[in-house]
């Protein structure tokens, strides 16, 4: 882990959206920060889309966990999961998309939001890794102080109104050895994408990848995969925002810049025992 990731760990969820508010968060990625405290992937649609939206999520719960909603128009993130806070601005990065195009990334959505607009908040796997290195199984990206690696699959979502497409995995390597105990760890997460998918060169032909070792991601930065390591692969947030892409919504549709999250004040608790 990096030494400005080390300085921000001990800040409180409401200190890390305040310094994302002033454009002030400059790490790689929200790994790591403020251990034990629910991270979230952002969606933010018009309204004409989101009862398709949370049909998708109900659907496809292991890639779409969704942990709530904002009212129409309002960005006020719910209270249940993070207090004071503007989904306009307290994510360190934001993806803006245009009729299902990619425009550009901002740290503000302020002149983006729409009187239409309704956010999403979807489960995030850096929520469980606090857990893992707990258990001296810490997650190579954080080690190296990098996004963690993310990748297009060939899985189909279960289409749902206006989206389909397919599904995005994350990547963190480990042991051969050591694989039953990280899927015991990531386990009860259900809220947070839960226990990986697939792992290993077989897992990753069922999902259609070719990049097997780590150096040629879709989304975030590279890792390492070591001599006696193999891939573990997760169910990721960043699907919706393939889903936009794949479908083409129309209109003006925002979320997190892959890996720059929204962090909650929600205790990881709460996404074991799915109190919401």
């Amino acid at each position: 882990m990096s030494t400005e990731v080390a300085s921000t760990v001990t800040l409180t969820p409401s200190d890390i959206r305040s310094l994302c508010r002033a454009d002030a968060f400059k790490e790689a990625s929200t790994a790591g920060i403020c251990a034990g405290h629910v991270q979230a992937n952002i969606i933010i649609l018009p309204e004409k889309y989101a009862d398709d939206f949370r049909w998708l999520c109900l659907r496809n719960p292991v890639s779409c966990p969704l942990l709530g909603e904002t009212k129409l128009g309002d960005p006020r993130v719910p209270e249940h999961l993070a207090s004071n806070s503007d989904i306009r601005t307290d994510c360190p990065l934001y993806n803006i998309y245009r009729d299902g195009v990619f425009v550009e990334s901002k740290p503000s959505l302020e002149n983006y939001w729409q009187p239409d607009s309704i956010a999403f908040f979807i489960g995030c796997s850096y929520s469980f890794e606090a857990a893992l290195t707990a258990s001296k199984l810490a997650p190579r990206h954080t080690e190296l102080g990098r996004n963690v690696p993310m990748y297009r699959t060939n899985v189909p979502l279960m289409a749902a109104g206006a989206f389909s497409g397919s599904m995005v995995v994350s990547m963190r390597p480990y042991p051969i050895s050591q694989v039953p105990k990280v899927r015991d760890i990531t386990r009860p997460y259900f809220l947070a994408h839960g226990e990986p998918v697939a792992y290993g060169p077989d897992g990753a032909k069922a999902l259609g990848l070719s990049d097997l070792d780590g150096s040629s991601p879709d989304f975030g930065d590279p890792t390492e995969i070591r001599e006696g390591e193999i891939a573990v692969y997760w169910g990721c947030g960043v699907t919706p925002q393939v889903a936009v892409m794949d479908s083409g919504i129309e209109g003006i549709v925002m979320g997190h810049a892959p890996g720059q999250m929204l962090v909650l004040d929600m205790v990881n608790e709460a996404v074991c025992k799915g109190k919401l």
